[in-house]
């Protein structure tokens, strides 16, 4: 049986597209999906976010304003029936409503049954487990808008970052000169993305999709493989498939080596030390094409050629923090990067007691 596809689930400016790149070398056993639900969430007829809602011919001239969830699952249907295993790295919060609003099957989906990367794709009729309000299908406990039994059908990560460094990245992005690259002109604290990383982690958890096993070590924890598993889509059986792989990008950015090498074991896939080079043609072209329909996003990944150990961090206080944000940002801007980072490091500081240590 096919490895399931890898789905990396994080936020905005987690450090995402560095640790991607790492994977676009493998393109031997490797297929990298650069964040592909972004086009429904903000752009197609079943957009959930806001950011777009009344510009019509920014929509349209994404060339994704037919883009649905299903289109997005098709997609990756083709890939994984391509050849290399699928790689997909995307922002939780695009499989959310926004703003905490009741989730509800996406009406895409709400027919048909998929079968990403590992039944072939067979075709059936999918059953809801409840209909809501207005004849609207819905799964009880998922926060999601799409079906647990597709869900089921990837090995999921996850990547978290210290909003002390992610929210002012993502506000730089939203504000001049960026915005004019990034087409985003107003920071939406909604689009953080911790919240989301939460619900989704604890619902896999509790459907029993990842763990109980945490990835920690140079060994397979307890035997878990993360090469498969039979996820049923009740959760049954899957808890000793897939280990709950969590990186922090202050380990990765400490230890590269060793936490890729982890992670490589946690989704069955070999690690190779030349994975965190990328100084060649072929691959700085392959990241381009990728990271081209999110521009002013993934300058500093495009244009990198390795992935190195940092130098040692500086620790900060708070007040280090504040100083630092109103010289760059401004009065305003240091106090929209206050209330983001307030409201999102409980959610950082509860997954992060999950996060591997090597």
């Amino acid at each position: 049986m096919a490895k399931k596809p890898i789905f990396v689930a994080t936020h905005p400016r987690a450090c995402s597209t560095a640790f991607e790149r790492v994977f676009m070398t493998r393109r031997d056993t490797l297929r990298c999906v650069h964040e592909p639900f972004g086009d429904a969430y903000y752009y197609g007829p079943e957009r959930l976010g806001r950011r777009y809602e009344h510009d019509e011919k920014a929509r349209i001239a994404t060339g994704f304003q037919n883009s649905t969830y299903k289109t997005i699952f098709d997609r990756l249907d083709r890939e994984a029936s391509e050849g290399p295993r699928p790689f997909i790295k995307d922002m939780v919060y695009y499989l959310f409503p926004e703003d905490g609003k009741p989730a509800s099957i996406a009406p895409s989906l709400q027919q048909t049954k998929r079968g990403i990367g590992t039944d072939g794709g067979a075709n059936g009729t999918h059953t809801s487990n409840g209909v809501g309000r207005d004849g609207i299908a819905e799964e009880p406990g998922n926060p999601t808008v799409v079906p647990v039994e597709l869900l089921s059908k990837f090995h999921f990560a996850f990547l978290i970052r210290d909003p002390h460094y992610s929210i002012p990245s993502y506000y730089r992005c939203t504000i001049p000169p960026l915005d004019k690259l990034t087409g985003f002109y107003e920071f939406y604290e909604s689009e953080a993305g911790y919240e989301e990383v939460c619900r989704f982690f604890n619902y896999l958890r509790d459907i029993k999709m990842i763990g109980p096993h945490i990835a920690h070590g140079k060994n397979m924890a307890n035997g878990a493989s993360g090469t498969n598993g039979s996820h049923a889509a009740n959760g049954a059986g899957a808890h000793d498939a897939v280990e709950i792989c969590v990186v922090d990008a202050d380990d990765l950015l400490d230890n590269p080596a060793g936490i890729i090498e982890r992670f490589c074991h946690s989704v069955g896939e070999k690690y190779t030390p030349d994975m965190l080079n990328w100084d060649n043609k072929d691959d700085q072209t392959v990241a381009q094409e990728a990271f081209e329909k999110w521009p002013g996003f993934h300058e500093d990944a495009m244009h990198s050629t390795s992935l190195k150990p940092r130098l040692q961090k500086k620790a900060k206080s708070e007040e280090e923090f504040d100083r630092e944000w109103r010289e760059k940002y401004g009065e305003k801007g240091a106090r929209i990067i206050r209330s983001a980072v307030d409201r999102t490091m409980p959610d950082y500081l509860y997954m992060k007691q999950f996060a591997m240590k090597v």
